[in-house]
């Protein structure tokens, strides 16, 4: 799943194991933390480079058993000795984020897919490890999962990252359908602005179903929570393709009934 705005998805719930919920909150609070670094406030790109730096240095400082120097950091140090967490998703975290402070195009899906790899995946690997799942296909079907969620986050926010000065829908779609950025600018859904956005949410709805049978693997609360956050990237995907991509007068969430209607198939599908 993604770092990237929480509000389709549930993340550290209730529903999960009470022996998990430290550990993600841990996991959560540090990219969260270093995603704001990435994207909020008024610091200046370097001034953002450097204090994820500092963020690495932190995790050199547990990788080699001494004490971070920030709360922050303790505590992710106390979960990532606990249930025995590899540092390298963190890692990858830090360089996803790093690469939104310097790049604000790619060129292609493969170039998208690389970044989600670390900005999304590494949390869905970290949830598996909490969970104490490691094998080939449940990593590879996380992995779909989190790079689907990742992909459907950058639909429904293009102009948001706009405003940003960040597009992540491939250049080379945009230059196929002949769908210029300033549409994006003035949220003009005109032209071949909908077959592109068609293009681009059926990638997403593949990823996303190619990982799914992960949601009847795991099993419990743990299962359960995971099932409701794929049927929610289902849902998202449903509106989009309802809307046909216009994400500037219709942005989807999900509502109360989506909730209701995705715990009802939640539970069935256990």
């Amino acid at each position: 799943m993604s770092v990237d705005h929480y509000e389709n998805f549930p993340v550290g719930s209730a529903l999960l194991p009470r022996r998990m919920r430290r550990g993600v909150h841990a996991i959560y609070h540090f990219a969260r933390h270093a995603d704001d670094v990435a994207d909020e406030g008024e610091r200046s790109d370097a001034e953002r480079l450097a204090e994820l730096d500092r963020l690495e240095a932190e995790l050199d400082r547990i990788a080699v058993g001494d004490a971070p120097q920030t709360p922050l950091m303790r505590r992710l140090a106390d979960a990532i000795a606990e249930h025995r967490l590899p540092l390298q998703p963190f890692r990858d975290l830090l360089s996803a984020f790093r690469q939104d402070v310097e790049k604000k195009r790619y060129a292609d899906f493969a170039e998208l897919v690389d970044y989600c790899r670390r900005s999304a995946n590494p949390v869905g690997r970290l949830m598996l490890a909490l969970y104490g799942e490691s094998d080939a296909r449940s990593l590879a079907q996380s992995d779909g999962i989190c790079t689907a969620l990742q992909l459907i986050n950058f639909l429904q926010d293009v102009a948001v990252d706009w405003g940003k000065g960040r597009v992540y829908l491939p250049q080379d779609a945009l230059a196929r359908y002949r769908v210029a950025e300033s549409q994006i600018a003035a949220g003009d859904c005109g032209g071949l602005w909908r077959p592109m956005m068609l293009e681009q949410i059926e990638k997403a709805r593949k990823m996303l179903q190619a990982g799914a049978p992960l949601g009847r693997v795991v099993k419990g609360r743990f299962g359960l929570e995971l099932r409701l956050i794929i049927l929610g990237g289902e849902r998202i995907l449903q509106k989009l393709h309802a809307s046909g991509g216009d994400v500037f007068r219709q942005r989807p969430v999900l509502g109360w009934r989506d909730w209701l209607y995705m715990f009802w198939r939640a539970l069935r599908a256990k």
